[in-house]
This record gives structure tokens, sequence and C-alpha cells, in this order.
């Protein structure tokens, strides 16, 4: 076994690899940029080395520096975690050239697999099912809007590297085809370097569901099957094993193919095979197809843990130590029932913006597995994915672990930033979800039941109230004049709404709020405050912000008068960045007439490429940034004429 193991990665996964190597008695090296100098991947490691700058250009993909710091730090061997350099064939030879083993397949599996047009044409020799398409060289776009009409409607655009939905595309008809081309092909060229894109036959009740596999080089097991279907824009939102309605008979077909997937390229390590289901008549051996294999440890691996009992990152280290596989297929079987779901910090409301802030608070039920690569105190960066942490439960059947969910989500509690917590909850508590009833269009038709917005109630402003006015401690005079109670008021905004709330201190531990006509008293009983008759739930304070741990945390902002009034002056007509990130391209010029819906900029953060677009007709008067400027959250970046009275 190896003494000493570098995690080219940061977050949730480095503490992740780091947590079973340390117990294994095997010393971390962590990598770290900028942005993560105080990060918690860092301060889990027994050793930390600065790589650079914040972007992963300037820090987590310079393979270079991260082999160099491995070599500096007496490392044997390159847990890369996943993403950035994890299937990268060149860092492999890199690794190996210098000396050191990479904790994961070979460079060779990984350009097999790479590429999705290539890895079906080899999927096909070694006898494993494929979806109907066009995975050719020649990517003219007269033959490829062909061969979609060949294939036939709908067709689904996918970048041939790559993967996480991104340069994807959904085509219903021919008119839209040569639109979504480009688009795939822009956002694919942006994340991976390489426009090149396939074509395949859209399966109109798709159920995406991916095997777990495990190699030595020689030879492969499977640890049966995760099913990922609820997803959002290809996004997976919560993932489950093993998939329901699933029958022994197709359980067997998708293990032996994955097995087949992995053993045709002399896989060495933990992969997964993903295949595209069709669900219209149930499952059936005969009804899945290939669609890609990854060629890392997956986001989704710890649901396979809870049901298996396999420590997937342990197998990582002993495989890649030289060992055999640990157990044989027979030896592997299913216990019970696994949910994953992951939070984010993202502004629901706005289409699922990804949010930046600190967290002011932290804390998940201590009855699931909390995989998380922040603290409360940490800040979401703008350069990373926005995860906050995957939440993990388990039972011994599927309705059991579901309840185990729902109650884990209603426990979580995050302040200092919006999450999805609250659509994770209804997406949770989905009736056609909760009878497994799934497949990938499952969000997109319920999209409005899901990101409704909670109710408030009028006990949940008068906290919120109470917490910004620092009322909460009870100061014994706090609130007093000699002759009578003290009046306060304060404006809360809560989404797109506001309350003007005002509120009498009768005493310590006595308040009435008076809210929209309104009175709502707070009386504090054995030390904790009761509000409408009802105990008060937990808050966090985070400056003018404040949120309540109710309804899947509440989030409310004091709005400061004087700001308010400066705002109303504004013009109204700029166009904002709605986080930070980088201006990947401009597309107005000043004088340029617009009209409602024209995109007039790109901006890429976290990740993921948004599209700024016009919100009315108009003329462009000033065009404020250009393409690879670095911007804040709320920076003006193209300004239209002011529409005349």
């Amino acid at each position: 076994m190896f003494d000493t193991i570098l995690i080219a990665n940061r977050g949730e996964i480095a503490c992740r690899v780091m947590e079973t190597a340390q117990s294994m008695g095997v010393r971390c090296v962590a990598v770290y940029s900028d942005a993560d100098a105080g990060a918690k991947h860092v301060a889990l490691a027994d050793i930390a080395v600065h790589i650079g700058g914040s972007t992963p250009a300037q820090s987590y993909l310079r393979g270079d520096v991260i082999i160099q710091a491995a070599l500096d730090t007496g490392a044997q061997a390159i847990h890369p975690g996943y993403g950035f350099l994890s299937e990268n064939p060149e860092f492999v030879d890199a690794v190996e050239a210098a000396g050191l083993t990479f904790i994961g397949p070979s460079a060779d599996a990984i350009r097999a697999m790479g590429l999705k047009d290539a890895a079906k044409a080899l999927m096909i020799k070694a006898g494993v099912p494929v979806v109907p398409g066009y995975h050719g060289k020649d990517q003219s776009d007269d033959l490829l809007a062909s061969e979609a009409g060949k294939i036939g409607y709908p067709v689904l655009i996918k970048a041939v590297a790559g993967g996480g939905g991104k340069g994807m595309r959904l085509v219903e008809d021919a008119a839209g085809f040569a639109e979504a081309l480009a688009s795939a092909r822009s956002e694919a060229k942006t994340a991976f370097g390489n426009s090149d894109v396939l074509v395949e036959k859209f399966v109109t009740q798709p159920r995406h569901i991916e095997v777990q596999v495990f190699g030595d080089g020689k030879t492969a097991v499977h640890l049966f099957e995760r099913d990922c279907s609820l997803q959002r824009r290809h996004q997976k939102v919560i993932e489950e094993a093993p998939a329901p309605g699933m029958a022994e008979e197709m359980r067997h077909a998708m293990g032996q193919a994955g097995v087949k997937a992995a053993e045709a390229i002399g896989y060495k390590g933990a992969g997964t095979v993903e295949f595209i289901v069709d669900g219209s008549g149930g499952l059936k051996a005969d009804g899945f197809f290939f669609m890609e294999m990854n060629t890392r440890l997956q986001v989704e691996h710890p649901v396979t843990e809870a049901i298996t009992g396999v420590d997937l990152v342990e197998w990582q280290l002993r495989v890649a130590a030289g060992e055999d596989l640990p157990k044989s297929q027979d030896e592997l079987t299913i216990n019970g029932h696994s949910f994953e779901a992951r939070l984010y910090a993202e502004d629901v409301p706005k289409g699922f913006l990804p949010a930046t802030g600190t967290l002011t608070h932290l804390a998940f039920d201590p009855a699931c597995r909390a995989d998380s690569g922040v603290r409360s105190g940490d800040t979401i960066s703008p350069f990373y994915d926005p995860m906050i942490a995957k939440v993990i439960v388990h039972g011994p059947t599927r309705d059991v672990a579901l309840a185990r969910l729902r109650q884990a989500l209603a426990q979580c509690e995050v302040g200092g930033t919006v999450t999805n917590l609250a659509f994770l909850g209804a997406l949770a508590g989905h009736e056609g979800f909760r009878k497994g009833d799934v497949d990938t269009g499952l969000i997109a038709r319920d999209i409005e039941a899901l990101t409704a917005v909670p109710a408030i109630a009028s006990r949940h402003v008068a906290l919120a109230g109470m917490a910004v006015l620092e009322l909460l401690e009870g100061d014994p005079e706090a609130g007093f004049t000699l002759w009578a109670p003290l009046m306060q008021q304060v404006t809360l905004a809560w989404g797109e709404e506001e309350h003007l709330v005002k509120v009498e201190v009768l005493g310590p531990d006595h308040q009435h709020w008076h809210i929209a006509g309104e009175v709502v008293e707070a009386r504090r009983i054995g030390g904790k405050w009761q509000i409408g008759g009802l105990p008060a739930a937990r808050v966090s304070v985070a400056g003018d912000v404040v949120t309540v741990f109710d309804g899947y945390g509440l989030v409310f902002t004091r709005i400061d008068p004087l700001q308010q009034a400066a705002g109303a002056q504004g013009d109204g007509n700029l166009i904002e960045a709605p986080m930070p990130g980088l201006v990947r391209e401009v597309f107005a010029s000043v004088g340029q007439t617009v009209v409602k819906g024209d995109k007039l900029a790109v901006l890429e953060a976290m990740k993921m490429e948004h599209s700024l677009l016009a919100a009315r007709d108009g003329v462009v008067a000033e065009v404020l940034a250009q393409a690879g400027d670095q911007v804040e959250a709320g920076a003006a970046l193209v300004r239209l004429e002011a529409e005349e009275a």
C-alpha cells in the first residue's frame, strides 16, 4: 500500500478521498488555489501545496505543477477525484512518466472511452447494445442535418467529448436543428476544447440507469445499478440505488453489458457505464442502450457504497497498489435502498442560477451521510461548482429510504446563501417519484409545481424581524422609554415581496408584531420563544440577510430605505451580470436595434454558460464589457437607450 498520495482535486471529493485514505494509514497531500487557501480539504490534509491562481486553468488543470507537488512531498500516487484532470489521458501519461502511480484507469482506457463516437463503435464490437445514431467523423452541417432526418426526430445532439449535459441539445424537428447545432458546438468548444458532436435518436420516455463497474486490468465486476433519471437540463439532481422496478433478468443483462464494456478496454479501477433505458413499457432486458462510460469515480458513488457495503475509494487504492479485486461477482449483494440529493447554492426562482455567499451556518441531520467540502464560515466561490453537500440516506426498503431523505432534507440548515433545498424537498415529496414512476422528463413536466415559492406565515416574518433588529436576546431594557413601549419598524424582502412590519417591545420576554393588519404575539417561555403560539425556528443572520430554518430555509433581506430610494432612481435599462463570472462573448454593439429576448452576451460562471437576453425592445446605448472580462455580480454589461415617456 502507498505511504503518501496526492489528491489532484478540491471540495467534497478531495475530502471524501482523504477520509478513506487516512483511515487506511495513508498520508494525504492536498493541492489548492488562491481561492481555496482556507478550504476544508486543505485543513484536513496532512500536507497542503499551493498550485496557482483561483481559476481552474491557473491551478487544478496545471498537470505539471501538480505532478511536481507530488514529487516534492514524497507521494507515490495521485488520485484525480472527478472532473478537472480525472479523464485526461495526457495527464495519466505524464504521471506515469514521472514514476508515479495514477489511481485510476490507463491512458489507453480513457482514450478508448473519451470520445463518444469511438466508444460506441467499440461497444458495438464488444456486443453492448447502443442507441441508433450518427457517430461519424464528417462534421459538416448539411450531413449532420441529413443524418438527423434519417434517424427521425426527436434527436439529441451531444458533444463527443466530456459530459454533464454540456454540449447537449434536444431537437424536436428539422426547423430547430441548425440553431441547436451551433449552440451545442459553442458550448462543447468552451467546456472541452472540442466542438465535434454526434446525433442520436431521443428515447421518448427515457430513464438514465448506470452500472457501477470495477476492474483490476484483467477482469471486472459490477456493483449493480443506479437510477439517475431525475435530471434538470441533463444535470442529475437525485440518484438512487437500486433502480425502482428493476427485474433480476434486466439487472443481470445490464450488469453483464457493463462488465463487457470494462473488460473490452482492460479497465482498472472504478468506472460507470451509462445506459439510456426505454421506460415506456416497463423495464425489459432488451430495452437499454449504451450511452457512454465515465472512466472515473462518480459523484453519486455513495448510493452504491450504501447498498453494497463496499468503500469504493478503498478498492481504488488497493487495486492501484497492485492487489486483485477484493471481491468476486458472487460475493456482491444488494442490501436495502439508498438516495443521494445534490445540495447546491442556487437561486431557483431565477432559473437555478448558481449563487455565491459566505456560509454563516451549516448543519445536517446527524442520521444522514453528508459529503461536503465546505463548513460554516466558508465562502461559495464563483470559480467552481457551487455544490454545498451530497445528502445520502439508506433504508431497508425504498419507502423507508425515501422517508429518511425527506427528513434529512427538512433538517438541513444552510445560512448565508440561497439554495435548491426547497426544490429537493418538493422532488422528494413528488407523488410520481414516490411510486417509482420516474423518467428524465419528470422534472421538466412538473417544474412549476416543484419550484413554487413556499408559503410564509406572519410568524416567519416576525421571527426574521426579531433577528435583524437583535430582539431575540431580550435585553431587559431594550425597547423602552420612561413613558411607553417603543415602536420600531423594519422593511423585509421575501423574494419579490416587501413587508413593512412594526414591533412593540413590551418587555424582555414579550413583543407584539404588526404585520399586514395582523398582530402576532411573541413570548419567551422557559427561555424559548413562541411566536403566534408556535415554537420559533432556528435562525442565522449574515448582515442584512436572515435565514429562518423552516420550510427548507426561508431567506429574508432587510431593506435599507436610503438604498431603496437610490435604486428607484435608476434608469432600468441595464443588462447586468447575475453572478460573478467571465464574459465569454458580447453580441451587442452601440446603435444596434434589439428586440426582447435577443442574446446580448454570454457569461461563463461555475462551469456553465448563461445567456444574457434583452428584457425589452430597444437600441443599445453603451457596451460596458468585452469578451474576457472578469466581472462581479451586478456589473453593468450593456445599457439600452432610455424609453421615451
